[in-house]
């Protein structure tokens, strides 16, 4: 897998902006990938060094959508700590 099939996005939320303080970032990931190849993915297209991965599979919720009730999809979620002072500019601003 590349990278760029790796991270999928990055999550901009609330809780998320507050984390950044503390050197974390979320990114939402393809299920197939382990801590090891989020690491390198973020090392490579960031040039920032990893100095852990957390991962948390999040479970679909049920909506209803008219009479229907429908099942948003799971994804899962990685939280990367970077080495103090590293940071990463696509967050900057937002």
């Amino acid at each position: 897998m590349s990278l760029y099939q790796i991270l999928r996005r990055p999550l901009i939320t609330e809780k998320n902006t507050m984390l950044q303080a503390q050197g974390k970032y979320a990114f939402e990931v393809t299920s197939e990938a382990n801590k090891h190849q989020v690491k390198e993915a973020v090392e490579k297209a960031f040039r920032v060094k990893v100095m852990a991965v957390n991962i948390i599979s999040v479970k679909g919720k049920r909506r209803r959508v008219g009479r229907r009730i429908v099942l948003t999809p799971a994804y899962k979620k990685a939280l990367i700590t970077l080495k103090e002072g590293d940071k990463i500019e696509l967050f900057e601003g937002v």
